[in-house]
């Protein structure tokens, strides 16, 4: 039996992995990654592990895989998929036989081509990237973070943290402004500026200059920024190019149905790199680490034709910047209406209405009133509720 064969080697993977063997699964399972490193958690590469807290980040320990009969092919990129064969192509010429296959590849940075390739210029997508990242910050006194979305407010707040003189660019009004809309992005430039660093927003970055390392970057408005550091942030793209030629559609991710089913037979895509269907029918794709486990389940059930309950459920994710845990639940759109109904100049709640509607809270070091409004955005109650509870 060829069994399931997972090309991706991160959380999804694990997840996916888990749930298949929680629910008897006892054929092979073959988690294929294109990074050396065993299957390791993100999110601390921009914090704990920038600033040089922790420096294992390993989702489980060898024994998991080894206790569990997982194989592990590392190094190996996938370069395609023969559908009607059930064959992956590895990079090394090996075809892998499947009988199920899930894509779980998340995404890779987008990257600006126009800023050549001096030293000092980073991204910040890979274990490889953070170490390379964490190296230079010990080394420089002046960084640009270019894009103020979540890796560059978080990176930010991490190189404030190890006495880096930062400038964070972003061409939008604030930070985070496409996510959580101007209101809220505002408030987390203010928090930003209160531990010194010059956010400048509404501008982009026209180049960069230095000899053989980054020694200024140019903005569209003509100021000049000294900086021997330079971190791309601007965001991620879906890992599906590999899949060019296949079977498989794509389309801002891998297209799915409500449990994770491409139009492949016998293929299923999870997490970052999937876009799963929702209940009015609209494509998804979810870039959270807390959406991962719940697909896991729901995928899962379906592969093996158990009982499989599709919930929407509530989105939650978090960004920890400085002292604050930024938390969101539900989906917040830049044109909600945001009601701010807490702020003390440093943390902050917001409610955001839509048609009359809560659909989404963002809260600022306030975790408890963040928690609380799960429920109203489940049930769809009405913003008079909760800005006038009874």
């Amino acid at each position: 039996m060829s069994g399931v064969v997972i090309v991706g080697a991160g959380l999804a993977a694990v997840r996916t992995a888990e749930q298949l063997r929680r629910n008897g699964f006892g054929d092979p399972i073959t988690i294929v990654g294109a990074e050396e490193h065993p299957p390791y958690d993100r999110p601390p590469l921009s914090k704990q592990m920038l600033r040089g807290e922790v420096n294992d980040v390993a989702l489980k320990p060898a024994s998991f895989y080894d206790d569990n009969g997982i194989t592990l092919r590392l190094g190996v990129p996938a370069l395609g998929i023969d559908a009607a064969a059930h064959t992956v192509e590895l990079a090394d010429g090996q075809l892998l036989g499947y009988d199920q296959l899930v894509i779980a590849t998340g995404l890779v940075p987008r990257r600006l081509p126009t800023l050549g390739d001096l030293a000092g210029i980073c991204v910040l997508r890979s274990l490889d990237d953070c170490v390379a990242l964490r190296d230079r910050a010990t080394t420089v006194r002046r960084a640009v973070v270019i894009g103020a979305g979540f890796i560059g407010c978080e990176v930010a707040a991490s190189l404030r943290g190890l006495g880096v003189q930062v400038t964070l660019v972003e061409p939008q009004a604030a930070p985070l402004a496409a996510v959580l809309g101007v209101q809220a992005g505002t408030l987390i430039a203010r928090l930003h500026r209160d531990e010194g660093v010059a956010v400048r927003t509404g501008v982009a970055v026209d180049s960069i200059a230095g000899g053989e390392a980054v020694e200024s970057v140019t903005l569209s408005d003509g100021s000049v920024v000294a900086a021997d550091l330079v971190v791309v942030g601007i965001g991620s793209r879906p890992a599906s190019d590999w899949l060019t030629g296949s079977d498989v559609e794509v389309a801002d991710g891998v297209v799915c149905d409500a449990v994770g089913r491409t139009n492949a037979p016998d293929v299923w895509a999870i997490g970052d790199v999937a876009s799963w269907r929702d209940a009015t029918g609209t494509q998804i794709r979810v870039e959270h680490w807390s959406n991962v486990a719940d697909q896991a389940r729901t995928l899962v059930a379906a592969m093996l034709n158990l009982e499989a309950v599709v919930s929407p459920g509530v989105p939650y994710f978090w960004s920890d910047q400085y002292d604050v845990k930024i938390q969101c639940l539900g989906r917040p759109r830049a044109d909600d209406t945001v009601h701010v109904v807490d702020d003390d100049g440093r943390r902050f709640l917001a409610y955001y209405e839509r048609d009359g509607v809560l659909v989404a809270v963002v809260g600022a070091g306030i975790p408890e009133k963040v928690r609380t409004a799960r429920a109203g955005i489940a049930a769809r109650v009405a913003i008079a509720e909760v800005l006038q509870p009874v």
